[in-house]
């Protein structure tokens, strides 16, 4: 297999700005692969994963069009650790295989991006990345962004939030952070620096390789 183009993992918490920061590096022409929209890909109807998920987790997580009722299935593993892990025992290789696959796909002259909301929780599964890119906010943040995008109470956002990794634990694992609390011409302008730094470290590497 050859190498791998440079490749940078982007993450943040729920509500942090993940996606908007990820279509502006895929505006300026970095190779974006979202695991969130691999996952759907993965479970559509008649793909192996969704056969295991059955076979897990019973028909009550399918529904009538055979399609996976993700409501169903997040209400079964939110608050059991033993049903989560399983169902990520499932998923995640499969993600990570995808996501490596598609990163090769890079063209030359770029480099891949990787937006991976659970980055903190599975870092030792993508040591295999160069870089680390948080979008961070603070917590309060979060909740508010939170409450008014999904119009939920807030005793929901908080456990929402507690389900996730911490700031803390995100930021320890980057190796560069957009501050996301400001405008959207602020982010622009982070995304933008960024850019320009991932192109050259690209550039660096596959002279190198």
């Amino acid at each position: 297999m050859s190498a791998l183009p440079f490749t940078v993992a982007l993450t943040g918490g729920i509500a942090s700005g993940k996606s908007a920061a990820s279509d502006r590096f895929a505006a300026l022409g970095a190779n974006v692969v979202d695991a969130d929209l691999v996952a759907r890909e993965l479970v559509l109807p008649g793909s192996p994963a969704l056969a295991e998920i059955t076979a897990t987790f019973g028909d009550g997580v399918i529904a009538a069009d055979g399609s996976l009722d993700r409501r169903a299935l997040r209400e079964r593993v939110f608050d059991d650790d033993a049903a989560r892990t399983r169902l990520n025992a499932i998923l995640h290789p499969r993600i990570r295989a995808t996501l490596r696959e598609r990163a090769q796909a890079t063209r030359e002259g770029s480099y891949a991006l990787l937006a991976i909301p659970l980055l903190a929780e599975n870092i030792e599964q993508y040591r295999w990345v160069d870089r680390v890119l948080v979008v961070d906010v603070p917590r309060e943040v979060q909740r508010a962004r939170l409450i008014a995008r999904d119009g939920i109470t807030p005793e929901l956002a908080d456990a929402m939030l507690d389900a996730q990794a911490t700031r803390a634990q995100r930021l320890a694992i980057a190796d560069d952070v957009i501050e996301n609390d400001g405008t959207l011409d602020a982010l622009q302008r982070h995304v933008g620096a960024l850019h320009e730094r991932y192109l050259a470290l690209a550039a660096l590497k596959a002279t190198s390789a």
